[in-house]
This record gives structure tokens, sequence and C-alpha cells, in this order.
């Protein structure tokens, strides 16, 4: 938790696949230097949780458990606006609650959303649900390239240094996933607060076409779409991390509290 003096609002971060909330350490400090009283956990199975490694048996667990911490958060700061900022399969589990849940949250930000996964290939997809019905924690390498998280080396390098970063997930995770990524595609519509959709263009591991088709389903009064000509799949870590989270600022800034 990151706590200033006298919040305004309060930021619940929404971390991706095989990461941590850990890694958002500079994030968080920054928001939080500007009023916001920020918030994180780890997935379960992920990071300092407890369960399998980067293991579900259902995608729904994930909602569960982000209910659970959004009531504490809410609980904590009753009076003030709550914003999910989720990244990646954080993006996809956040949107996914926003139309399934339709949680007492007065705003969202996505970054880089897991909606288009264009980066696994046919093979390991029809491999993954094929194990998922008869070994579905059986780990299966995750074939993603970290150069493809940021352009910032020294990103890179402590990524593949972290001892709470994983580059495998279960059967069931990768089929969950597969599954969980159209599924809420296709419910763009149903969500109902105001949504701040980021996206670097030259993400080589969520496709930007999933953010773009996505937005183009929601109420255009309530939602923006911002894609970064450059920037790679963390916009929150690259080189021009500081100008990405002054836009979600600025855009927050701009909601009534």
């Amino acid at each position: 938790m990151w706590l200033p003096e006298r919040p305004s609002r309060v930021l619940l971060l929404v971390h991706g696949y095989a990461e941590h909330s850990g890694r958002y350490e500079a994030m968080a400090a920054w928001f939080a230097a500007r009023g916001a009283a920020v918030q994180a956990y780890d997935h379960r199975g992920h990071g300092r949780s407890t369960g399998p490694r980067c293991h579900v048996g259902r995608f729904g667990e994930f909602l569960d458990d982000l209910a659970a911490v959004l009531d504490s958060v809410r609980a904590q700061h009753a009076e003030l606006p709550v914003t999910l900022a989720g990244h990646s399969m954080g993006a996809l589990i956040t949107l996914a609650f926003l139309a399934e849940r339709t949680p007492p949250v007065a705003s969202a930000v996505t970054s880089g959303a897991a909606l288009s996964l264009g980066a696994v290939s046919p093979v390991r997809k029809a491999l993954a649900r094929a194990l998922r019905r008869v070994a579905p924690r059986l780990s299966l390498g995750s074939g993603l390239d970290p150069e493809g998280l940021s352009r910032d080396p020294e990103v890179v390098h402590r990524y593949l240094e972290d001892p709470f970063v994983y580059r495998t997930m279960t059967a069931s995770l990768g089929a969950e996933l597969l599954a969980a990524a159209p599924r809420t595609a296709a419910r763009a519509p149903e969500i109902r607060v105001p949504l701040l959709m980021l996206h670097g263009a030259a993400d080589p591991l969520c496709a930007a076409a999933g953010s773009r088709s996505f937005h183009a389903g929601l109420a255009p009064a309530r939602s923006v779409l911002r894609i970064y000509p450059g920037l790679r799949h963390e916009i929150w870590n690259e080189p021009e991390r500081e100008a990405v989270w002054q836009d979600v600022w600025t855009w927050l800034e701009e909601r009534p509290a």
C-alpha cells in the first residue's frame, strides 16, 4: 500500500501474467506523491501469493479474488472513488470483472490488455486445450519473448533476474486465458464505467488491435483509447513511462470525485 497523507482517490493495481505487484513500486510511488492511495495484490499462484505457480482452475477465480480485494479497499477508503488499473492479463481480468460483476468503482484504466493473443502459437493453443483435460496442472513454457516487454534494457534485465517472475503457466491457466479473451472481448457494450484504454503500438505480445476493437464497442462518451507509437507491451515500464503515467493522472483528474 502506498498511502499519501490526504488521499483524493484510490488506485487498485491489477498486475499481469507471471509477474507480481512489486514490479509497480515506482509507478505506485509516483501516483501516491500526487494524492492517490495506491493498493496492489498478487494473483493466486503469482508473486508472494499461495497456490501452484501460474495456475488457475477457472478464470472466475481471478474475479473472485479481485472482488475480495476491492471489498477490503472500499472498507478502508469508503469515501474515496476507486479506479481499477489493470495490465495485460490484469487488464483482461479488470474488463471481465467490470462486465460480469458490475462492481462499485468510479472508473478503470487498462494497459496492454490481453484481448488479442496473437503471440501464442496455434500449436501452444492446441496443446494447452488438450492438456487441460488430462493434466491441468502441467507446467508449459510461456513462449513469450521478454524483449517484447520494453525498449529499456534495464527493465528486461530486472524481469529476467526477478525470483518472483515465472516463465511458465499451467495448461489450465493457458486454456482459461484463451477462452476468457474472446469471451470478454465480446462484452464491451456491458461496461458501465468510464474507461481509459492504453496500448503500445509496437506491442508484440498482446496486439493493440484487441484494445482498438474493444474500444469500438464502448459508449464513446465514457471511454478513451490511446495508442502509443513505438511503445511495446509494458508501456508503464517504457522509457516514456512518466509521460504515460501523466496521461493517466490527467484523465483521472478530469473524472468527478
